[in-house]
């Protein structure tokens, strides 16, 4: 038993192996879970969402590019292998405040429009996720239609708020 430690001190100072940095009780992992689900829930990551949820976690939760990409690995894991929203809504309901649950589904809304679009499957995929976070209707609809706002079509057109 030692010597496993000493092996794993040993590669951990050496530059080898090291621990996740996100355990899986970290609000961060649930977050970024949610994001990869909104990202795949329309069977497609296209490469504007791939871009903006990179560019969301990077930024949001301060990290580097190896963070962010380890966080991203972890979290498509982590996705994949979930039954439902439950267990990361669980988790961000005791982790964040009333703000920072709002702000999950305003980065949601980010997910979905990056790619220009929006889908009836991405909408149920929100109106859920606000619901068990918690986010009230209107402050969610609030949230849509400022994101919707902020992003336009290919021709410069501002998207419709309409599915």
């Amino acid at each position: 038993m030692f010597e496993a430690f000493r092996h794993f001190v040993t590669d951990f100072v050496e530059g080898g192996k090291h621990p996740s940095q996100f355990a899986e009780d970290d609000y961060r992992l649930a977050a970024a879970a949610l994001l990869v689900h909104c990202a795949a829930i329309d069977g497609e990551v296209s490469e504007p969402e791939r871009q903006k949820l990179y560019a969301l976690i990077k930024q949001r939760f301060n990290l580097s590019d190896t963070a962010t990409a380890e966080l991203i690995e972890k979290a498509t894991v982590a996705e994949h292998e979930a039954v439902d929203l439950y267990h990361f809504t669980h988790l961000l309901n005791r982790a964040l405040d009333e703000a920072g649950r709002a702000k999950i589904i305003e980065m949601m809304w980010e997910i979905v429009y990056a790619d220009g679009s929006r889908d009836e499957l991405e909408d149920n995929l929100l109106w859920r996720a606000a619901d068990l976070l918690g986010v009230p209707p209107r402050e969610r609809i609030e949230l849509r239609q400022r994101i919707a706002g902020k992003a336009s079509m290919p021709g410069g057109e501002p998207l419709t708020d309409e599915p």
